[in-house]
């Protein structure tokens, strides 16, 4: 039976499409039959970060308007033989994903087509988009930066998934899980941004799943068309890989969270 995660933020920019690329990309390695959706209309950022953006020739949209069949619109990753990416439109109708139609495909991503894992790509905010990406999901991945507005509009998006969704109306409840993105260790402990244990244990109160420090690899992985999970060597990449590890039942430390000692010349002139 597939299990539907929905990728949710209550802010836009804090690295939601990035996780949702590697999060896909790493199920799909472990072996997993794995499709990332797209549900931003309009913006249609997926396709790029995982770099398919020119094989293109349906899209969501055109499946819940009949225009075209599910297996016409998934485009197959590059890479990675279990891994497909369902690409938004970039119709400036909001509304153009409806109820009926969004339960269709899942339905059939999960019993005809055998998916293992659904990842939906949920739009920021609490708008239609971003409701219709949250309710079928069966476990929640929620992205914040450690900035007061991110975790605030996170929060908001809790209540959301505690009283919106299929599993709730069914009398169960979605799974949530947290990733903190863009985090400075060094920042957080000059108190110049929130740390880990504020935002998680004191304000969303919801089980950290992993931290994705600040990386420039990020930025290059995106650039390149590729997912940044594929970048091993990087801080990031190494984070998303024990995301991935973490949400299928590994136990795995942080890291990446220690504050670097300053040499001589850095005390003496800082920076």
């Amino acid at each position: 039976m597939a299990k539907i995660i929905v990728v949710t933020s209550g802010k836009g920019g804090v690295g939601k499409t990035t996780t949702s690329a590697s999060i896909g990309a790493g199920l799909a390695n472990r072996g997993f039959k794995t499709v990332v959706i797209d549900f931003d209309v309009g913006l249609r950022n997926l396709d790029l970060i995982m770099g398919c953006e020119n094989r293109i020739v349906y899209d969501f949209v055109d499946v819940i308007s009949g225009t075209a069949k599910l297996s016409q619109a998934l485009v197959k990753d590059k890479k990675l033989e279990n891994l497909y990416i369902l690409p938004a439109s970039q119709t400036r109708d909001k509304d153009a994903l409806t109820d009926e139609g969004v339960a269709a495909v899942m339905k059939e991503l999960a019993e005809e087509m055998n998916f293992d894992y659904i990842v939906c790509d949920s739009p920021a905010g609490i708008e239609r988009g971003a409701q219709l990406a949250m309710y079928h999901a069966d476990e929640a991945l929620i992205v914040t930066n450690p900035e007061v507005s991110s975790v605030r509009d996170s929060d908001r998006i809790i209540g959301i998934l505690q009283s919106r969704t299929k599993k709730v109306e069914e009398g169960g409840s979605v799974r949530e899980h947290l990733i903190i993105t863009r985090y400075n260790p060094e920042r957080a402990a000059q108190g110049e941004m929130m740390d880990l244990d504020t935002i998680a244990n004191e304000i969303l109160r919801v089980p950290l799943l992993g931290v994705v420090p600040e990386s420039n690899a990020v930025l290059e992985a995106s650039n390149h068309g590729q997912p940044v999970i594929h970048y091993p060597e990087s801080a990031a990449g190494q984070c998303y890989d024990d995301i991935v590890a973490r949400f299928l039942g590994e136990e795995r430390p942080l890291r990446h969270l220690d504050v670097k000692k300053k040499g001589f010349f850095q005390r003496l002139f800082g920076g």
